[in-house]
Parts: C-alpha cells; structure tokens; sequence
C-alpha cells in the first residue's frame, strides 16, 4: 500500500470492476477521495456509503476512473489538451480538477475561469 490513497482506492474500484465485482470495500479514505466519490456519485458511475472507517462502494455504471499521476498543474487555457490525453472521446466522460474552490469537473472549471491540479478522470 503506498502514500496516495486517492491513487490507491481508485486502483482498488478498476480492478473490482476488471473483476466483475459489484461491490467493494475500501478501508483508508480521506476527505479528498470522499470528494471524488461525491463528483463520480453524481454523475452516476459510482454508489457509495461511509460505515464507520470504513466506505462501502457500489459500481454502476463504469468503463474507467483513474488518478492522475503526476498532478498536472493546468491553466483554464490547457485544460483541453488534458482532456484530449486522458479521455477517449468528445463528451464522453470528465476530468476531475482541484481548484481554490473545491473539486470540479473540467467543464465546471472552464466555466467559471479556474485553472489547477488535474486529480483523476474517469468515465
């Protein structure tokens, strides 16, 4: 188990998908990966629920998520060739960026003029 928990538990869903798993649980989580499950719960990829220490996480309607490493530092001008490197085709799927105001999908981040770190995509 590394450092990076966002990185880890996002590993952790892929390969409970690849096989062909519905449900996991994941053990470490942080305020940032509870973010991130909020943005993917919206969007209706992923289900999940925190129990105790624990997070109980229900895969719906998933082709990929992953984190980013390393965390790009995007301008709103760059955002695009982010987008166009990570995900496979045009509105399909999104980027998730760490803003000053809190975690976006690219789009949002477009938006409302906001650059920063490129955290995970996923679609």
């Amino acid at each position: 188990m590394s450092q990076d928990i966002v990185a880890d538990a996002l590993n952790r869903i892929m390969n409970a998908k690849r096989a062909k798993k519905s449900e996991l649980i994941i053990k470490n989580h942080s305020k940032l990966l509870r973010n991130i499950l909020d943005i993917a719960k919206k969007a209706g990829i992923l289900d999940y629920n925190v129990q105790g220490t624990k997070i109980k996480v229900e895969i719906n309607n998933l082709n990929e998520i992953k984190a980013v490493k390393p965390r790009y530092t995007v301008s709103v001008k760059s955002i695009n060739k982010y987008v166009r490197r990570f995900l496979p085709a045009k509105n399909f799927g999104f980027v998730i960026i760490s803003t000053n105001k809190g975690l976006m999908k690219h789009y949002e981040a477009k938006e409302k003029n906001l650059g920063g770190s490129v955290i995970a995509y996923m679609f």
